[in-house]
């Protein structure tokens, strides 16, 4: 069915209220971002949060594109799509987002993507507007209700995927489990599941890598949300401001740059605008509690691939790759774009896509 995103005001309100008596923390010593967000940068993006950011704009901006909610296999899920405005015969694409940011993040590459193919973003089981999954949370699950929404539901007989974060792990099982239907795939969140594939022997480039983006220091959210989601959710679904704190101090340390320089402070408030009127959060956490050990382990892909290693992996070994995925068309490393590469660096990302499908 049609769906138009329309927040009540006593919602608007309420979170102004609540902004507005907000009680932030004293700084731990040390520099700046060493121990989390700094509390003047909290301070100032909750003043901005509270008198100059403008929801009903991204409203407005959202009534350009078609918006549906959809069952898929008994989940409703909410799915922004991006028309063609000319019309080519490219290949659609499915846009999946991850962790902690939405589908609003994706629309500057919809955008870019759309002047020749339609862009369709579903927003994760739980994130937003999109219901949990009525079972545990899994990235094949997800996939396979990608699949039934490009295909069943918009009637597509061929398409393209690219995801991110917790959505990279969909698109990876969306392309190895349907490659009748998936033509090609971007990745700029490479799978790591060669770790784990039987039988497999890293390679010392490949062990240094890995040891590298385990760092302790940048776990202990996921930890926190796979453990103990629905304590954490107490406290984030109640302060909008501790909400804020929570996410923005995740955007702020995986992207490619200082803090927040490659994001416009709006963007950001606008993704946490999503979680807190759609009361989200402990939900957008299932995934780190819910998801089966092997969820990363999907069947080698065998559909093209485009790998583009984004700054926040830099040192990502091509080796790796190859062990995921047996047609790989493009490997390029990015010179600008961190963990958030479609917000950060949209325009490479619709390059790669271009590029992929002239190489079919």
């Amino acid at each position: 069915m049609e769906f138009r995103i329309d927040v009540p005001q006593p919602v608007l309100d309420d979170l102004r209220h609540r902004l507005e008596v907000a009680i932030l923390p004293e700084q731990t010593p040390g520099p700046d971002w060493s121990n989390g967000i700094p509390p003047h940068v909290l301070a100032g993006l909750v003043d901005r949060w509270r008198d100059g950011y403008d929801w009903r704009a991204f409203e407005r901006r959202l009534d350009r594109y078609d918006q549906w909610m959809l069952d898929l296999d008994g989940c409703a899920v909410h799915v922004v799509r991006a028309p063609a405005r000319a019309p080519s015969g490219a290949l659609p694409i499915v846009l999946t987002h991850g962790w902690p940011y939405s589908f609003a993040s994706m629309l500057d590459l919809a955008d870019l993507l759309s002047e020749e193919r339609d862009v369709v973003i579903p927003s994760l089981p739980g994130y937003g507007y999109s219901a949990p999954l009525p079972e545990p949370y899994s990235s094949f699950g997800t996939a396979r209700r990608w699949h039934a929404l490009m295909t069943r539901e918009l009637g597509y007989d061929r398409y393209l995927t690219y995801g991110e974060d917790v959505g990279a792990g969909v698109s990876d099982w969306l392309a190895a489990s349907s490659p009748e239907s998936v033509a090609g795939i971007v990745a700029s969140h490479a799978s790591f599941s060669g770790r784990s594939r039987p039988g497999v022997e890293l390679t010392d480039e490949e062990r240094t890598f890995l040891a590298s983006v385990a760092s302790p220091a940048e776990s202990g959210y996921a930890h926190e949300q796979g453990t103990r989601p629905d304590t954490l959710a107490a406290a984030l679904i109640d302060s909008p401001s501790g909400l804020l704190a929570w996410i923005v101090e995740k955007v702020a340390a995986w992207s490619d740059g200082d803090a927040l320089e490659r994001f416009d402070v709006d963007d950001v408030l606008t993704n946490v605008t999503l979680y807190w009127v759609t009361r989200s959060i402990g939900t957008s956490f299932r995934p780190y509690r819910e998801s089966p050990d092997d969820d990363e382990l999907h069947p080698v892909i065998t559909v093209p691939a485009s790998i583009l290693v984004q700054r926040h992996e830099a040192a990502y070994p091509r080796s790796l790759a190859e062990k995921s995925y047996a047609d790989i068309r493009s490997f390029n490393r990015l010179e600008r774009g961190g963990h958030f590469t479609a917000w950060e660096a949209p325009d490479a990302i619709a390059a790669a896509v271009r590029d992929l499908e002239a190489r079919l």
